[in-house]
């Protein structure tokens, strides 16, 4: 799992519900108050969430983003269409993997991946970055 802190627990939870059709596994709860959640996003994979209203992204942070696989990566930018959700353009990445990028709530930089047949994760292969 990967853990996210949200500076609004409930925002989070609907956005992450809405948006990617991730669903709350279970609560942490202290003193009878929900104070953080696991969703599961796929498979056994999920994404830890705490509440801690002072965290802000910033680009210096060791962990840059956190990337999803998406099976039909057109379906989804479709569905962000019909929510309002801003992306960028689906474009194939020097990986052969096609991806596009959102932003939860929170500031989260999410990458979202639909591997091909050519993807380097699986046919190997350095790729030259043109980034």
């Amino acid at each position: 799992h990967v853990c996210i802190f949200a500076s609004d627990l409930k925002q989070t939870s609907d956005w992450y519900r809405d948006v990617l059709g991730f669903e709350i596994a279970f609560n942490f709860t202290r003193n009878g108050e929900i104070f953080g959640y696991y969703l599961v996003s796929g498979g056994d994979t999920f994404v830890e969430v705490f509440h801690k209203p002072e965290a802000n992204f910033a680009e210096t942070d060791r962990i840059n983003h956190i990337c999803f696989e998406m099976v039909d990566l057109d379906a989804a930018l479709a569905h962000f269409d019909t929510l309002g959700v801003t992306y960028r353009p689906k474009k194939l990445g020097v990986d052969e993997t096609w991806q596009s990028w959102i932003t939860d709530p929170n500031g989260t930089k999410i990458e979202l991946f639909q591997y091909t047949g050519k993807s380097a994760q699986f046919a190997g292969g350095d790729r030259v970055a043109n980034w």
